[in-house]
């Protein structure tokens, strides 16, 4: 029996969520804390934080004019790109990418809260 555990993206079935489609790993292996995310934006997310999640994006690949918004600010997104957000900091992608996205703990969709386009953030929902 293995003692450790492989993932190959290619072969995760995508998931529609605020940001485009998400193939999401690990998510069954009790030994890592969190879930890692390979995520393809191809059109601007929808705004959303979370309650208690931490989200770690490293951009993979990106369009030129492409951003990430993170509470109002405008970071633009590269390859080689890191940024950490904490629970509640009201964040999206623009444009397109594909990024690496570590979850810790693991993901949960009832975490994800929507907020409307240019509302100010809601900490503490």
């Amino acid at each position: 029996m293995r003692r450790f555990h492989v993932v190959d993206f290619d072969t995760i079935p995508g998931v529609v969520c605020p940001c485009g489609v998400a193939y999401r790993a690990l998510a069954d292996v009790p030994e890592f804390p969190g879930t890692i995310h390979r995520t393809e934006i191809r059109e601007n997310a929808k705004p959303h934080f979370h309650r208690r999640l931490v989200e770690t994006y490293y951009v993979l690949e990106a369009e030129p004019e492409a951003y990430l918004e993170l509470d109002g600010e405008q970071i633009p997104a590269k390859a080689g790109l890191c940024v950490v957000i904490p629970p509640g900091v009201v964040h999206r992608a623009a444009g397109s990418m594909t990024i690496l996205n570590i979850v810790i703990p693991k993901f949960d969709p009832q975490d994800e809260v929507l907020v409307e386009e240019n509302a100010p953030p809601r900490v503490g929902q």
